[in-house]
């Protein structure tokens, strides 16, 4: 057993590192495949090449698949300002390699009088307020919502699940918190014309803009599509963000929290 001994803001912790909570929804490569904003299921192919399949069941020497998976759309994954930006930039270049302080917090997001419907339901810059008062300084923040990711399993647009408001992203960005992750399939509304102004919001870039060099805060990495189990309590954590080493602007990730126990200075 490992166990780490911290301390922060004049607090001694220690944390378990084979006590892990595992956040993510893998990847699946059948009709139960997670998805989203009506892209296809994962998909796994046995690799074929002359006389060699890559299919144990079909003779082959041993199982060698080609996966077909839309990150922003299959399961959890995380994603960087390279999104939404004309330039290329990969979720692998500024994914974080060090342990983070987290924050975790439940918000039941609430009907909102908006542009596009009377009906949709927002997480709104005073839901967070709220919340927060509770908690550290954090490097990242999780946000669990009463929605199962799990149930969200559509590949109809016309559904919206909830999203934040523009306005609670840009104050999420005030307080310097450089990692959100949600259970939400978006920070941003399922259809909103292709505004994304609460990608925007988040990282520092101007309303229409896909100029790299405008965003302010290309550091900063948002997760969706994250499941946290119900039992885990709300509370400051740490958290280990793996990202898959892939060269684009998002990448299936696995974010692992471990709770902070607190211990006598």
């Amino acid at each position: 057993m490992t166990v780490l001994s911290l301390h922060r803001q004049g607090q001694d912790y220690r944390v378990d590192m084979a006590q892990a909570i595992d956040l993510s929804i893998p990847v699946q490569f059948d009709s139960s495949s997670l998805r989203a904003f009506g892209a296809p299921i994962a998909q796994a192919r046995p690799l074929k090449v002359g006389s060699f399949i890559g299919d144990v069941n079909q003779q082959g020497s041993c199982n060698c698949s080609t996966y077909s998976l839309t990150p922003h759309s299959n399961g959890t994954h995380t994603e960087c300002v390279g999104h939404i930006t004309s330039e290329a930039m990969s979720i692998n270049s500024i994914a974080p390699t060090s342990l983070l302080f987290a924050a975790l917090i439940s918000i039941t997001p609430e009907k909102v009088q908006c542009s596009f419907s009377s009906d949709d339901r927002l997480i709104t810059r005073e839901l967070l307020q709220h919340q927060f008062k509770e908690f550290d300084h954090c490097d990242a923040v999780i946000v669990r919502t009463p929605i199962d990711a799990h149930v969200m399993n559509s590949s109809d647009v016309n559904k919206c699940p909830a999203y934040f408001s523009e306005d609670a992203m840009a104050w999420l960005a005030s307080l310097g918190i450089d990692h959100l992750l949600t259970d939400l399939p978006s920070v941003d509304r399922m259809n909103d014309n292709g505004l994304l102004l609460a990608h925007r919001a988040f990282w520092g870039m101007p309303q229409g803009s896909t100029v790299l060099a405008q965003a302010k805060r290309s550091h900063a990495t948002i997760t969706e599509f994250i499941h946290v189990p119900i039992d885990v309590a709300n509370g400051n954590y740490l958290l280990n963000l793996q990202v898959a080493p892939l060269n684009g602007d998002a990448s299936p990730s696995r974010p692992l929290l471990y709770p902070l126990i607190l211990t006598d200075s």
